[in-house]
């Protein structure tokens, strides 16, 4: 893909899959992302840094997914207040990450939305938590304001406010509908309220270290979070992980999308009012999850994966357990699959409930499963291939129509695909260490790491001295881009259905909040 407008290349952006860098100015910035638009990408993440104390300067990057690179812009400014082109018109989620910049930095883009997104009255209005000047220790008295909701007017028109806090175990979120009827005119989130300092938190970790804070930013996302974390250390480092250990994270990668698709395959039956499916489901899912414990010595591998390798090695014995329990798994789910498909009751709740044409899931810049339950082909495993996935050949899993039953067919397939991956994995495992050293910081590097995770591309810029101390480190969830998504999958339905239609999304809340 060529670029018009003349730029000038950054230093080589060290990363994981194909990357490049471009420093651009005002009008750069906001020229390139046009183009990069018209081509095709994808807004990926966008976020800022306080460089105040080495240049004088704040920076801005958004990064790009191409067809078959990631690109990413760096527009630096100065001034205590600086103003940066919004993005907003052509990449709608780049909205809600523009008024995340300017809670934590204030940074302000040039449309003037600087509503609060993550701030929630936890700091004043004219405290920024990310700048270098400003103490992760501060404490603030909390003086909540109320949130500038969109009214919907006309005649019999009501609003129904639901949450934060919710009649379950399930993170807090304000979702406030208009309806007319049974009918839902509108819905609007109000996110953040799990936001918790992860990216000052970073700041006050070693190099070696952040990846277990990584795999926490998102319990369910724990592998994806802390491959992408350790490639950006490995790519800031130069170090250059063993086959073995490329194949051991991605067996991780995809046990953990396994684990996920079965637990939301038996909480959609439920939502649905079949609770075999969940009893099933969760049966199965506690089986994957026990040998997890027998074979990491984790259920949930949030130190699997560190850097410059993995935690453990697996030997015969173990491969031979995890072959078999792979065949078991695949007939109890062909089995399973059987019965919602015939299931008259589950798919008249299934179709045509939370439809997100391809047309708005492409324009919003879905993300991930959600994008390829509506036909999108995106899944950086199979178009933008690291190792070993450049090895196996993933398949595309896609669907068409957009809706529950749609999302609920891209689970089923992609448990059987990556049932697949993982007995290739286990079949073709190579010789090898499971340990790379981690030697030397190449100092003035971004590091980036990007993983097709079970949601989609889980994203880390990290910046580090040569001592090892983390300068800067952004994680970057999908379910920023997925989330608006179901503010236009719920219109038409009515609000009874909308815990069966945000299920089939699962979005993460803590991901997204940070």
């Amino acid at each position: 893909m060529s670029l018009d407008v003349m730029t000038r290349e950054g230093m080589p952006l060290p990363a994981n899959v194909p990357a490049r860098r471009l420093i651009v100015d005002a009008h750069q910035w906001t020229a390139v992302a046009q183009q990069l638009h018209e081509a095709g990408a994808y807004l990926l993440a966008l976020w800022g840094t306080d460089e105040r104390d080495r240049s004088g300067l704040f920076r801005v990057f958004a990064a790009f997914l191409a067809s078959d690179h990631v690109v990413v812009l760096q527009h630096a400014m100065a001034g205590d207040r600086p103003v940066y082109p919004s993005l907003g018109r052509w990449y709608p989620v780049a909205i809600r990450l523009q008024r995340a910049i300017y809670d934590l930095l204030g940074l302000e883009s040039d449309d003037g939305d600087t509503r609060p997104w993550l701030r929630h009255s936890g700091w004043p209005e004219d405290r920024f938590p990310l700048r270098k000047d400003v103490s992760a220790a501060a404490t603030y008295p909390n003086r909540p304001r109320p949130y500038p909701f969109v009214p919907v007017n006309g005649e019999g028109v009501h609003e129904i406010p639901v949450g934060p806090i919710h009649a379950g175990t399930i993170e807090p979120g304000h979702f406030r509908f208009s309806v007319v009827g049974e009918k839902v005119l509108r819905l609007e989130e109000r996110l953040g309220y799990t936001h918790k300092g992860v990216a000052k938190r970073f700041e006050a970790l070693s190099l070696l270290d952040g990846h277990r804070l990584a795999a926490r930013v998102s319990g369910d996302s724990a592998v994806a979070f802390s491959w992408a974390y350790c490639a950006a250390v490995e790519a800031i480092t130069g170090t250059t992980v063993s086959p073995r250990t490329a194949y051991l994270r991605a067996l991780a990668l995809e046990r953990e999308r396994i684990a996920n698709h079965l637990g939301d395959l038996g909480a959609l039956g439920n939502d649905a009012g079949l609770a075999f499916g969940l009893m099933q489901f969760s049966a199965l899912k506690e089986r994957l999850l026990r040998l997890n414990q027998d074979v990491f010595n984790q259920r949930y591998l949030m130190d699997y994966v560190i850097p410059g390798g993995v935690q453990s090695d697996v030997g015969p014995r173990l491969i031979r357990l995890l072959l078999d329990e792979a065949a078991d798994i695949e007939r109890d789910v062909v089995a399973l699959r059987a019965i919602y498909d015939e299931h008259t009751g589950l798919q008249d709740r299934f179709k045509d409930a939370g439809q997100l044409t391809p047309s708005i899931a492409k324009a919003q810049g879905a993300l991930g499963l959600v994008a390829r339950a509506s036909g999108i082909e995106r899944d950086l495993r199979v178009s933008m291939p690291w190792a070993p996935y450049d090895d196996l050949r993933p398949a595309w899993v896609l669907r068409v129509e957009g809706d529950v039953a749609a999302r609920v067919q891209v689970r089923f397939d992609e448990v059987m695909e990556s049932l697949r991956l993982s007995r290739l994995l286990l079949e073709k495992l190579p010789r090898g260490s499971v340990s790379t050293a981690i030697l030397a910081v190449k100092a003035e590097r971004i590091g980036l790491g990007v993983i097709e995770g079970w949601r989609g591309p889980v994203m880390v810029a990290l910046e580090a001295e040569e001592s090892f101390a983390i300068r800067r480190c952004h994680v970057h969830d999908p379910s920023w881009q997925n989330w608006p998504l179901i503010e236009h999958a719920i219109i038409g339905n009515i609000v009874p259905d909308f815990p069966l239609i945000n299920k089939s999304f699962n979005l993460s809340y803590s991901g997204h909040d940070g």
